[in-house]
């Protein structure tokens, strides 16, 4: 039973990791973009619920049309305005580029809101339920149904809309999509929107989870490097079987080798991986 019940929180705690990397997954997949802004938009998410909570007492499942719309159109502005400029360059350019954009939202959270720990309490949390021996935390479980619910919109948004067709067209070939009409520039804007909104709404469904703080937001970028590398680059279900695999496996390390070890098992097979199948388990080929 023990092995069973920690099967079932890694599916869950995967069910929210695959939410943290979809969007990462979607920016470096088609605008060959490393966003080393994911980690703190997803902070910044954590923020907006914690707060929307705190002073209106907005349920941070509610906040996520809150921190995604938020997240949406910082991400919009800040690439159509700066990341545009360099987009075509190589990718170490906007590598730094991103990496420097993050020093400075990380420091403005670190100077608002300073790095003390806060943490989001539910005064009308769900509880837990014991199904057959296994107990399942329903704030939990609520929090992965909404976060399939977000990714499998996105997915549904690539494949059957036509801004998400384009962001394919992009993904493949930018230089073909350029020739058939596509506005490559707005679609770069508009899939690093997307991307900073699921991170945004990761934050959200993260909130009630973990502790709030600047300081988080290389945790969760280290994970959204992981689950793209384990599922593979530039696909949604992909994002999806990453997350889980690496909420399973720090589940079971963390079982068998301590807590304290449990990442570091994720990153040994992570390098097996980019040893072996650098693609991925369902990796696609993208914008090189």
């Amino acid at each position: 039973m023990l092995y069973l019940q920690i099967l079932l929180n890694g599916l869950l705690l995967g069910g929210l990791y695959a939410l943290i990397a979809v969007g990462f997954s979607l920016v470096w997949g088609v605008l060959n973009v490393i966003n080393i802004l994911h980690g703190t938009f997803i902070v910044l998410g954590s923020y907006i619920a914690y707060f929307a909570h705190l002073y209106f007492g907005i349920h941070p499942f509610a906040s996520v049309i809150i921190s995604g719309s938020v997240l949406f159109c910082l991400g919009y502005v800040i690439q159509a305005g700066i990341i545009n400029r360099v987009v075509a360059a190589p990718v170490l350019m906007t590598l730094t580029l991103t990496f420097g954009l993050d020093l400075l939202l990380n420091n403005a959270m670190l100077i608002a809101f300073t790095a003390d720990y806060r943490k989001l309490i539910l005064t009308d949390s769900l509880g837990s339920y014991d199904l057959w021996g296994l107990i399942l935390p329903l704030n939990r479980v609520a929090g992965v149904g909404l976060a399939a619910l977000l990714t499998f919109g996105l997915y549904r948004l690539l494949r059957d809309s036509n801004i998400g067709r384009a962001i394919v067209a992009v993904r493949m070939d930018r230089e073909a999509a350029t020739l058939m009409g596509v506005r490559v520039n707005r679609i770069n804007a508009v899939t690093f929107a997307l991307g900073a909104l699921m991170a945004g709404a990761a934050g959200s469904i993260f909130s009630i989870i973990y502790p709030i703080s600047p300081i988080n937001s290389g945790l969760f970028l280290g994970k959204a490097f992981v689950i793209c590398i384990l599922g593979g680059l530039g696909s949604v279900p992909g994002a999806m079987i990453g997350g889980i695999a690496l909420g399973v496996i720090e589940s079971y390390g963390a079982l068998f080798f301590g807590p304290e070890h449990s990442t570091t098992l994720a990153f040994v097979i992570l390098i097996a991986l980019l040893i072996f199948r650098p693609t991925g388990i369902m990796g696609r080929k993208g914008y090189e």
